[in-house]
């Protein structure tokens, strides 16, 4: 297919939370300059961070912001495979997630969805599709700006029990949080809980898709797989607990049908119930195309984030369109929300748009908002 435009992104306030943050907008401004030579060496490696999901970490300032107030970007669907498996050789002039990298690492919290087992062994599950990637996966995203990725999705199962072994100790040994999957259903439900500069977010992840995975593969009292939405009752019991703990709480769901750019009755019904339950975000992602996002009540809702960094075309409409979700959070509400565009290329790397290219995917973006039954909110 031909490549879309490569035109780039504005330059956004780099997070002075942490020196990767830094040295990754750095990177990737000189990358887009056009900076010739050998790439920049690549940072040391940082030792993992703490095997429970649940143990929280703090950020250090970000100066321009309020009191009370924190800022989250989200996007969707990301796996290292066929097109995509070169970028887990990313430097930091060009991290795995491309320039798009500036927007994800200028926000206090910035989360996507890693469809795939992190597996070398495993056989192939009775399915069509089959991803599978090693765990330095984890550290290339954590390198492109990502704080945590969820796994709660119909592909990290795809190699079996000895693939889901292999990406539970991968989990156990991440250099940033995996949330959605565990050794049993208190671990694949447990949010994450991060506090930044007295602002306690709380995360949970979870599975709405009916399939395989999520029958098979579905975490018990004392069995391994993914957090399930199907079962609504435990999810809003997990969202109610990081409620009671956490200023702010998000629920990254994996959820939606595939090509559909409306959400469907079962999304509605869970995200009613979340947004009852106490949660300020519910955020999703599955379908493969962009869905409607904005407000319900006092809760952003995104029915579908779309494809982020992607192994090949899908056969939708639109599949293309992409982009990052950013929202900014004072004292618990939802203050602003905010879209930046973009468009996945030829190597399946989100480019940021702007101009008529940008106005045309935040156009399309904006349309969808009226069969997801949402307000436009807070700007």
């Amino acid at each position: 297919m031909p490549a879309p435009g490569t035109t780039p992104a504005r330059a956004l306030p780099r997070r002075a939370a942490t020196a990767k943050a830094s040295a990754l907008a750095l990177g990737v401004l000189l990358a887009s300059a056009g900076c010739s030579g050998a790439p920049s060496a690549a940072p040391a490696a940082e030792k993992p961070g703490p095997a429970n999901p649940a143990a929280a970490v703090t950020a250090e300032p970000t100066p321009d912001l309020p009191p009370g107030t924190i800022t989250l970007a989200f996007g969707g669907d990301v796996h290292f495979t066929e097109r995509t498996a070169p970028r887990l050789n990313s430097t930091p002039a060009d991290p795995a997630l491309g320039p798009i990298s500036r927007t994800v690492a200028s926000a206090d919290f910035a989360m996507v969805n890693l469809e795939t087992a992190i597996t070398t062994r495993g056989s192939e599950e009775p399915k069509l599709y089959h991803f599978r990637t090693p765990p330095s996966a984890l550290t290339a995203l954590k390198d492109s700006g990502v704080d945590a990725v969820s796994m709660a999705n119909n592909h990290a199962v795809d190699y079996g029990p000895a693939g889901l072994a292999d990406t539970l100790d991968a989990v156990h040994h991440a250099p940033i949080p995996v949330l959605g999957i565990g050794a049993n259903e208190a671990e694949a439900y447990r949010p994450y809980v991060k506090d930044i500069r007295g602002v306690k977010l709380a995360v949970v992840a979870a599975s709405q898709v009916m399939d395989l995975t999520n029958d098979k593969f579905r975490a018990g009292p004392e069995k391994p797989g993914i957090a399930s939405a199907l079962d609504p009752a435990k999810l809003v019991a997990a969202v109610k607990r990081a409620k009671a703990e956490a200023d702010v709480v998000v629920v990254y769901l994996h959820w939606g049908t595939e090509g559909q750019s409306c959400p469907g009755p079962e999304q509605k019904s869970i995200a009613a119930k979340l947004s009852a339950a106490g949660a300020t975000a519910v955020v999703g992602t599955h379908a493969h195309v962009m869905l409607g996002s904005g407000m319900r009540g006092s809760t952003y809702v995104n029915y579908g984030l779309g494809n982020l960094l992607w192994y090949g075309t899908s056969p939708y409409p639109h599949s293309n369109d992409s982009g990052v979700a950013t929202l900014t959070v004072a004292h618990g509400k939802v203050v602003k929300q905010g879209f930046a565009p973009a468009v996945v290329d030829n190597r399946g790397v989100p480019v940021p748009q702007d101009g008529a290219a940008g106005k045309a995917v935040t156009d399309r973006l904006a349309s969808l908002r009226g069969c997801a039954a949402l307000a436009a909110g807070p700007r």
